[in-house]
């Protein structure tokens, strides 16, 4: 397995997700957005497998107000969470080709 957790070091979700993969012992790598964002071809895979650009985007962080991410169209949206990675829903977890978007232990359950 790879795994990738991208996500925030305040986020508790987050830290549960890194907690289940601890316990487990399986290794990963944590991303936190706050300091570096996702590349296009990252982002690209979790759309691949999430379904809607809408269902990455985080309504409650507090960069979604002053983004104005609803109103714009969506290449631009995309532009703008690879440009924030705070605008995201976390933890994103990936293991190659598969991702989840919030705390699914249960689909991480079917990687080992």
């Amino acid at each position: 397995m790879n795994i990738q957790i991208f996500g925030l070091n305040k986020c508790f979700d987050t830290k549960k997700a890194q907690r289940y993969f601890k316990e487990r012992n399986i290794k990963f790598q944590f991303i936190d957005l706050a300091q570096k964002c996702m590349s296009r071809g990252e982002l690209n895979s979790v759309l691949a497998n999430c379904g809607s650009l809408d269902e990455l985007i985080n309504v409650k962080s507090k960069h979604y107000e002053s983004s104005f991410i609803n109103y714009v169209p969506y290449d631009a949206k995309i532009e703008k969470l690879l440009e924030d990675g705070e605008l995201m829903k976390t933890p994103i977890v990936r293991n190659g080709r598969q991702s989840t978007v919030g705390y699914c232990p249960d689909i991480w359950k079917t990687w080992e």
